[in-house]
């Protein structure tokens, strides 16, 4: 079977497609013919500069869709021929994949292979943000950062239905402005003079609840944009910034909170919740509140194609790798 790894760091060029024998499951486990997988701009890190990379070759991907091809010892609910998600820690980026079973979902009834290979980072991402972390509640006001990627893509809607008065978004150009218009959101802040415009939209007030990707002096950014009571949730250093540090000094004066969430370290420490998490955001699909829109599909061969398209930060939405028909 085919897979993509990268023996060394560096650009997409270090992709490169290698030939290796099917694995079979383990106990737990279960293998999976792989039809699409998603991109994610932790594979981009990983390849970069060994983001979460414990040994080299490796191959990226977490997360893919495709049918159930054996169940290892001990697996239950789940059946050979059967299309699913798969959330993974690697080797998504290969034709036939083998994922711990309490991270492999049935698709939901309606939803196309296509699609499920967007579902297994960003619905539940997006969905623990504002529901489980962010405690958003009806009337109150959310921002945004990276509105027009996948996460954001999803985060506008998901904030819609949960009954939030107003939806800002944060982008790096008019194009992915446009584009997150069309997501759920209000209106569109471009580049980063977005805290005064975020006042300014709220009359002085501030927003309730900022969701933050990127760290660094954007997360500081982020929390001058908060009302009173207001919250703050990092979900990631995209802006490759020092490590941010917040203390009294920030959030006293106007009682505000900061909170983390990762899903690679939830998926770790606590699959169990991971996969009653990720449940309850599919369910987002299934009851029409998300649509999650494929903006650009690659062969498997040209999975460096992709790298170099999400690194440029000029794509929108989700991008995934064609790896059967």
């Amino acid at each position: 079977m085919r897979v993509v790894e990268f023996k060394e760091y560096g650009g997409p060029e270090v992709l490169t497609v290698v030939e290796t024998v099917v694995p079979e499951p383990g106990p737990g486990q279960v293998t999976i013919d792989a039809a699409y997988a998603g991109v994610n701009f932790a594979d981009v890190k990983a390849r970069a500069e060994g983001y979460r990379v414990p040994a080299l070759p490796f191959v990226p991907g977490l997360e893919i869709s495709g049918r159930i091809r054996a169940v290892g010892e001990g697996v239950e609910g789940l059946r050979p021929g059967q299309e699913v998600a798969a959330f993974l820690d690697r080797g998504g980026y290969a034709e036939v994949v083998t994922a711990p079973a309490a991270t492999v979902f049935p698709l939901p009834e309606g939803v196309d292979l296509r699609t499920g290979a967007t579902l297994p980072t960003v619905l539940p991402t997006a969905h623990a943000l504002l529901h489980e972390i962010g405690r958003l509640r009806a009337g109150e006001t959310v921002l945004v950062q990276g509105a027009a990627g996948g996460v954001g893509t999803v985060a506008g809607q998901l904030a819609r239905a949960a009954g939030a008065s107003a939806v800002y978004g944060v982008v790096s150009s008019a194009a992915k402005a446009e584009y997150a218009l069309a997501h759920g959101y209000d209106e569109v802040f471009v580049g980063d003079t977005f805290p005064a415009e975020a006042r300014r939209a709220t009359g002085g007030r501030g927003v309730d609840l900022v969701l933050d990707p990127v760290g660094g002096d954007t997360l500081r950014r982020g929390l001058d944009t908060l009302a009173v009571f207001g919250r703050l949730v990092s979900f990631g250093n995209a802006g490759g910034g020092r490590p941010w540090q917040v203390g009294q000094p920030e959030l006293y004066p106007a009682s505000r909170s900061v909170a983390g969430f990762s899903i690679l370290e939830l998926a770790a420490s606590d699959p169990a919740t991971l996969r009653a998490l990720a449940e309850r955001a599919f369910r987002t699909v299934t009851d029409g509140h998300v649509n999650l829109p494929v903006t650009a599909e690659f062969a498997l061969s040209d999975a460096a194609d992709a790298h170099l398209l999400m690194e440029g930060r000029t794509s929108t939405g989700k991008l995934v790798l064609r790896i059967a028909d």
